[in-house]
């Protein structure tokens, strides 16, 4: 199926009423700092607290005839947005997850009814138990990033931000197994040709990014990272968001995970925003002096706040943080 800019008008006019139209604003001090207007597209805002909701939604508005239960796998936010679609419209949702996943995104998806399976120790591993799932009549998978819906509906971003400030020249977004940036770049090109369209990602485990470089989807290890929702394959079957991606993103920057800790401090310290490390990976690439030339006025997206709050206050704290086997070194903020 080829997606195009009309798939995601139409996301748009199913999601009136059902998602929030979320703010995009402007920044004083990263503006100043960067020497160019800085916009924050707000999606922490969103009932389940990410942009999830956008795809969720929609791809739950078309599913199949018959179908009374919904499953996906999911790092968190796409779980828990799964859920709530799911419980507004009368289904059941089953949702699969790793080891990995934190308990703060565990215990929020069960919140909203689902039926939670804890299976294995990565995001393959989740996936293989959903496929399993989906044999089963009746069921119905929503893929957290390779599914028209949710890439149609992730791209509902993109109108909004350019809608609200057409003079946008650069747009940095999360990127994992990318129906975000898949979505976001597919209408953003379609209104203003001209944007650069750039995706960020932590340095391991940054399965699109070796995906492209390789010229086909593959596999890397999963580990443990502040960026926690970026993390997962983008499933050796791809057949949407890689290709999207590797056409439209005009360039991928990888962070390190010492980077991601010191935007996430900034963020709350300059605008008191309580976000997930993935949000940050934009804000990190800036500072880290990995984009050089940046062609303003900027906007990046604040994707989610269903952060592991005990982990976050360590980090704007400046305590270590452990990732695995991976020793963090704690650090204060300075402006």
């Amino acid at each position: 199926m080829e997606l195009t800019p009309e798939d995601v008008l139409e996301a748009q006019k199913l999601l009136t009423g059902r998602v929030i139209r979320t703010p995009l604003l402007p920044s004083a001090f990263l503006s100043r700092k960067l020497g160019t207007p800085f916009h924050l597209k707000m999606e922490t805002m969103q009932p389940t607290g990410a942009f999830k909701l956008r795809g969720a939604t929609n791809a739950s508005l078309n599913l199949p005839d018959g179908t009374h239960t919904v499953t996906c796998c999911s790092t968190g936010n796409h779980g828990r947005a799964v859920a709530y679609a799911a419980r507004q419209l009368g289904l059941k949702a089953v949702i699969c997850m790793s080891s990995l996943v934190p308990q703060a995104k565990i215990d929020g998806i069960r919140a909203h009814g689902a039926d939670i399976r804890i299976v294995g120790t990565s995001q393959d591993d989740a996936l293989a138990e959903c496929r399993r799932l989906t044999s089963q009549p009746g069921f119905a998978e929503i893929s957290p990033f390779d599914d028209p819906h949710v890439i149609s509906g992730q791209g509902t971003i993109g109108l909004e931000i350019l809608d609200d400030a057409p003079e946008i020249e650069t747009l940095l977004v999360p990127l994992s197994g990318g129906g975000l940036a898949a979505g976001v770049a597919l209408a953003a090109k379609a209104i203003k040709p001209g944007i650069q369209v750039i995706g960020l990602t932590m340095d391991r485990g940054a399965a699109m990014k070796a995906s492209i470089d390789a010229g086909t989807p593959v596999e890397v290890p999963e580990v443990v990272s502040l960026a926690d929702s970026l993390g997962g394959g983008i499933g050796l079957d791809n057949k949407l968001s890689f290709n999207i991606c590797r056409d439209l993103l005009d360039d991928i920057i990888l962070v390190s995970e010492e980077e991601i800790y010191q935007a996430m401090q900034l963020l709350y310290f300059e605008e008191a925003i309580v976000a997930e490390g993935a949000c940050v990976v934009g804000i990190a690439g800036c500072f880290a002096g990995k984009l050089p030339g940046l062609k303003g006025p900027v906007a990046t997206i604040i994707t989610g706040r269903n952060v592991d709050m005990n982990q976050f206050t360590r980090v704007v704290t400046g305590k270590d943080i452990r990732l695995g086997d991976y020793h963090l070194k704690g650090s204060s903020y300075v402006a």
